[in-house]
């Protein structure tokens, strides 16, 4: 048997464009698949922002097509290559050269389903025109779910990749694709696909349920968010849908670049170190205060927080929280990009707390780095959270986990107080202030034993979440996938 040949579909992949984890797990997955003998290519836009960086693209296909109605929307190909991946961008300006991937702090760019389904079917037009013949192709979220419906409903258009298995990844349930109805002609879709059964959702089009509905088979980023989508907490809407499709859904946490995130060869950080010697921490934590003017001791907590700035990430509990978080002898550092009260009541605490508390709105790679090894601890009191990379992050840095037990956290942090010989950090079971300070108090308690603090560190620092054993297990569902007949919907 051949290699398996695997394309990744996704909006936004690392290091080129990114707002969030999707991008990291674009980037890093492919590499480790490649590293396992795929023969992998990644398509994602070619963004104002990828265009601004000097990564070496270079164009590969102009003045190509794609079919709408009874014109052509004409696009070109360019390429990227890392290692043996090929990472391909699509290039269309008037949908792409724009300085945000979705949209602005003031809401989502209006034609954003002009842009996506554009995208989905000029990936397939590129696949096809490549020769890529792949194996199976690797959807994630919303942004490439029509995917599998344009292969499975304009096979006229693509039929020599007919064979070809989709699997689509859900990244986060929230982030549907919803659009009025009225856009269904002007991104070929016809009237008769607005259904329940089919692509209709609460009167409005749902490029997630293309999605979960015609592809092969639908993964989420851990075993717990595989289960709790099932549930009408948590599923959005869709869990009857997704209840129809369990036999088909899988549960795979994501994993971490260690050749990114690791503290031993961070080139960001002031001092490298590892679990052999910590001496470096300290001093990443003294340069981390006196880049962002923290006046507070170096002996205090200092709590990390690099985050999209959304009440889905509990950034309302913390804000509520600075006043406790403050009498505790803590300070706080915040990074992140969301929506604008958040910008606006953070800002105003840091100018409230100006000793005690930064704030940096917008993505910043270096200082994103520079929190994870400067941090005593990390904080993440989602609501919600389907797999999380940011707390994997700090296991490796020695930033010991403060986290809600959803999703991805709770499957990959263990309670210290629960579990004393595993606990890799701190856990709390509701999303309000009171359980949060709860868990921060028993954080700091630990802290102040700097015997058993340390000890906690070393057992975080060891912790292992490589993306090779997520990409074997990413493996395996491929070939269960190749193993069955395709999907008929």
């Amino acid at each position: 048997m051949g290699k398996l040949r695997v394309v990744l579909v996704s909006s936004e992949v690392a290091p080129f464009a990114k707002t969030g984890g999707l991008a990291d797990v674009a980037g890093s997955l492919p590499l480790a698949l490649e590293s396992l003998g795929c023969e992998i290519s990644v398509f994602l836009p070619y963004y104002r922002q990828v265009k601004d960086k000097d990564f070496g693209i270079k164009a590969v296909k102009k003045n190509m097509a794609v079919k709408s109605g009874n014109s052509d929307i004409s696009f070109s190909l360019y390429v990227c290559k890392i290692k043996k991946v090929g990472f391909y961008f699509i290039e269309k300006d008037e949908y792409f050269d724009r300085e945000f991937l979705y949209g602005t702090a003031k809401g989502d760019y209006p034609d954003n389903a002009v842009r996506f389904s554009f995208f989905t079917r000029a990936v397939l037009e590129s696949i096809v025109a490549l020769g890529l013949n792949p194996d199976v192709i690797h959807c994630n979220d919303w942004q490439s779910a029509l995917v599998p419906f344009y292969m499975r409903h304009r096979l006229q258009d693509f039929g020599s990749i007919n064979n070809a298995r989709i699997l689509f990844t859900i990244h986060n349930m929230a982030y549907q694709g919803l659009f009025p109805k009225e856009i269904m002609p002007h991104i070929d879709i016809g009237d008769e696909f607005f259904t329940p059964e089919t692509l209709e959702f609460y009167e409005k089009l749902s490029f997630m349920k293309s999605g979960i509905i015609y592809s092969d088979a639908v993964s989420t980023v851990s075993k717990g968010y595989a289960k709790e989508i099932l549930t009408k907490e948590y599923g959005c809407g869709l869990d009857g849908m997704l209840a129809v499709r369990r036999d088909d859904l899988y549960g795979i946490v994501n994993g971490v670049n260690y050749s990114n995130w690791s503290p031993a060869a961070d080139k960001f950080i002031k001092v490298n170190y590892d679990n052999k010697n910590l001496s470096g921490k300290i001093k990443c934590k003294k340069d981390l205060m006196s880049q962002l003017k923290i006046k507070s001791s170096a002996d205090a907590p200092l709590l990390g927080v690099v985050s999209r700035l959304a009440e889905q990430k509990g950034i309302d509990i913390i804000v509520h929280s600075v006043p406790e978080i403050i009498k505790m002898g803590c300070s706080l550092v915040v990074l992140g990009l969301g929506d604008e009260k958040y910008h606006k009541l953070l800002i105003g605490l840091s100018k409230k707390y100006p000793k005690n508390i930064a704030v940096k709105i917008g993505f910043d790679n270096p200082l994103a780095h520079k929190i994870e090894a400067g941090c005593d601890m990390f904080l993440m009191p989602s609501r919600y959270e389907p797999c999380g990379l940011n707390q994997l992050y700090s296991l490796k840095y020695g930033t010991i986990p403060v986290v809600r037990a959803t999703g991805g956290l709770d499957d990959t942090i263990i309670d210290y107080y629960s579990d004393r010989t595993n606990g890799n950090g701190f856990k709390f079971m509701r999303a309000d202030t009171g359980d949060f300070l709860d868990g921060l108090k028993r954080a700091v308690s630990v802290y102040k034993n700097k015997k058993k603090w340390q000890q906690l560190i070393l057992k975080a620092m060891k912790c292992d979440f490589s993306w090779e054993n997520s990409a074997k297990e990413y493996i395996k569902l491929y070939k269960i996938m190749k193993s069955k007949n395709r999907r008929v919907s």
